[in-house]
């Protein structure tokens, strides 16, 4: 099945009604996938149709001041992760300051209602909405009984569940502990970024690099270091190694992502890769002298070609 991506709930034509769900759903971890597969469950055995309502850019960065917020994934990498589930509809509803002032009447009238046809809300048992989070489950039980929906309550553990995950996958990130994370989320952790023109001291020392520049700044990048990572080009999949960091031993005076992937040597310029985070190898760090830096770098080839044969990495 292929998931429909909407861009805006006006968006939205379906007659079919609709069992929805709403939330974040950054990570599209374990605890995601199990509301979202009673979701889809239960809409099959209905006959309706199953909607994530989600909202972008997300809500504090709008309207919070500050900018450390830091996303598991972008919006594109959770709308893929979401197809994956059997998941009937993806509406990503623009948030704005304006669309913050929406009361939580009119949220559930023009939006739930009107414009999603409505037939059941599956919601966690904490979930606030509308201006100045004035709507609760009180509420929505109420106007369920006043237009005609069912509102099924996810129970509080499941909810803890899910944003422990969160929190723990995150923390883990940026400690290093990549087979957590990976753990939690049920997938490899991603990076995705357009291959962009570096200095090429790669190529100079044996181990051209691909550099990758990942746009959206509210992305969470992991723990600075070497890792054992993946990714799909051309129908191939390609092994390799990745540094995240400033790259100390050439006075880098700025964060890059550059992969040196193995027995590949075609130009990667202007491409779109997604690079998978298989595995934490060690630190970054400074070395007295690039004769140095490339024995370490040897070192962690032959690291990294280990790991994935004794793993059956594929």
């Amino acid at each position: 099945m292929i998931l429909e991506v909407i861009n805006n709930v006006f968006n939205f034509t379906s007659k079919t009604q609709t069992f929805v769900t709403i939330g974040t759903f950054d990570g599209v971890h374990f605890g995601h996938q199990k509301i979202i597969e009673k979701l889809v469950f239960e809409t099959k055995k209905a006959g309706k149709k199953s909607v994530v309502l989600t909202f972008f850019p997300h809500p504090r960065m709008v309207l919070q001041k500050e900018g450390s917020l830091e996303l598991i994934n972008t919006i594109d990498e959770r709308a893929k992760l979401l197809e994956k589930t059997g998941l009937d509809y993806l509406i990503i509803h623009p948030f704005s300051r304006d669309f913050s002032r929406t009361t939580a009447l009119e949220f559930v009238r023009d939006y739930l209602v009107n414009q999603l046809n409505i037939s059941k809300l599956i919601i966690g048992y904490d979930h606030h909405f509308g201006k100045n989070r004035e709507g609760n489950i009180k509420q929505l039980t109420e106007y369920s009984h006043l237009y005609g929906f069912n509102v099924e309550e996810i129970p509080a553990q499941d909810i803890n569940d899910v944003s422990v995950s969160s929190t723990k996958i995150r923390r883990a990130l940026h400690n290093g502990k990549l087979n957590t994370a990976n753990n939690y989320l049920g997938y490899c952790f991603m990076l995705n970024g357009s291959v962009v023109y570096g200095k090429k001291l790669g190529g100079k020392i044996g181990y051209p690099t691909a550099n990758i520049d990942v746009k959206e700044s509210y992305k969470l990048i992991p723990k600075t270091g070497v890792y054992v990572v993946k990714s799909k080009y051309k129908n191939k999949t390609l092994f390799g190694m990745m540094n995240i960091g400033n790259r100390p031993t050439v006075d880098g005076k700025h964060q890059t992502i550059e992969v040196h992937f193995f027995d590949f040597n075609e130009d990667l310029y202007n491409q779109n890769l997604t690079i998978e985070l298989i595995y934490f190898l060690r630190d970054e760090k400074k070395f007295d002298s690039i004769e140095y830096l490339i024995h370490q770098l040897k070192k962690d080839e032959k690291s990294a070609r280990e790991f994935m044969a004794n793993n059956l990495i594929d």
